[in-house]
């Protein structure tokens, strides 16, 4: 873990997507499962998409797919905790978006962990790949630009 990430403060993100824990979450161990984080980041980048365009993004003729995914896990976390997960890119290119996400926890804005996440737009009924709907890019266009790995 490098003091990069344990020094990021919540500031750095602008905008920010909240998730709430729910009892479910949480595993045999009394923490949150790691794979329900993926379900979070998933849950805030494709969110903010549909606020910050107004459509409904599973409805264009280019979709999103996910094709990478990490997520480097810092500080446990649990229902009932309040999370807010912030929301960066350090790429965007023809059809693809890489989001660099942190994971805070509230109200005390723990960094509780950094994730990235890559979509890869293709066309909905092909999937072959295509260029970002302009909608989109123009949204993700307003994130900060970061890289959260080396």
């Amino acid at each position: 873990m490098s003091t990069e990430k344990m020094s990021l403060e919540r500031s750095a993100f602008p905008i920010t997507r909240s998730i709430q824990t729910r009892w479910s979450d949480n595993d045999h161990y009394g923490h949150v499962n790691n794979a329900v984080y993926y379900m979070y980041l998933d849950t805030a980048v494709n969110g903010w998409l549909m606020e910050s365009t107004g459509l409904d993004t599973r409805e264009l003729p280019s979709i999103g797919i996910v094709v990478s995914s990490r997520c480097e896990y810092l500080v446990p976390v649990g229902f009932p905790d309040r999370l807010e997960v912030g929301l960066a890119t350090s790429r965007v290119g023809n059809s693809s978006v890489t989001y660099q996400l942190a994971v805070f926890r509230e109200p005390d804005e723990t960094l509780c962990a950094v994730a990235e996440f890559v979509h890869v737009y293709v066309d909905r009924t092909t999937r072959r790949p295509t260029s970002i709907p302009e909608s989109v890019r123009s949204s993700v266009s307003i994130l900060p630009t970061m890289s959260l790995f080396n």
